[in-house]
C-alpha cells in the first residue's frame, strides 16, 4: 500500500464492509420475522444495497488503479435492481397462491371477483 493509494484502499475497504453489514443485518431480520411475506424484504433490498457497495468499490478502485474509468463492475447491481424486484413480486404472487388454494385463513382474499375471467377478453370490431 503507498502512501498514494492508501486512502482509495481505505473507501474501497470500507464499502466492503459496508456491504457485509447489510448482507448481515439482512440475515438477522430473515431469522427473526415471523411469516414469508415479511421474510421476503431484507434480503432483497439489502443484498441489491451490498451489491451496489461492492461494486462502487470495485468502480473506485480500479479506476484509480488503471487511471481510466472502470464502469463495468456497475453492470451487475443495475442488472440485480432490475431483477430482484421482479423475483420478488413473483414469490410473493406464487405464495398467494399457493396459501388460497390450500385454504390459508391468513392470506388476504383475492381481489377478482367471483366467476369474473383471469384476463380481458379480446375485443372484437
Amino acid at each position: 500500500m503507498s502512501g498514494g493509494t492508501a486512502w482509495i484502499e481505505a473507501i474501497a475497504a470500507g464499502l466492503l464492509v459496508l456491504s457485509g453489514v447489510f448482507v448481515l443485518v439482512s440475515a438477522v431480520g430473515f431469522a427473526r420475522l415471523p411469516d414469508f411475506f415479511l421474510r421476503m424484504h431484507p434480503p432483497a433490498l439489502a443484498y441489491t444495497m451490498g451489491s451496489w457497495c461492492v461494486a462502487l468499490s470495485a468502480t473506485l478502485y480500479f479506476s484509480f488503479l488503471e487511471k481510466r474509468a472502470a464502469l463495468h463492475p456497475l453492470l451487475i447491481p443495475v442488472l440485480l435492481s432490475i431483477t430482484v424486484p421482479v423475483t420478488t413480486v413473483l414469490l410473493a404472487r406464487l405464495s398467494l397462491f399457493r396459501g388460497r388454494t390450500a385454504g390459508d385463513g391468513n392470506v388476504p382474499p383475492s381481489l377478482a371477483r367471483p366467476g369474473a375471467p383471469r384476463s380481458m377478453p379480446d375485443k372484437k370490431r
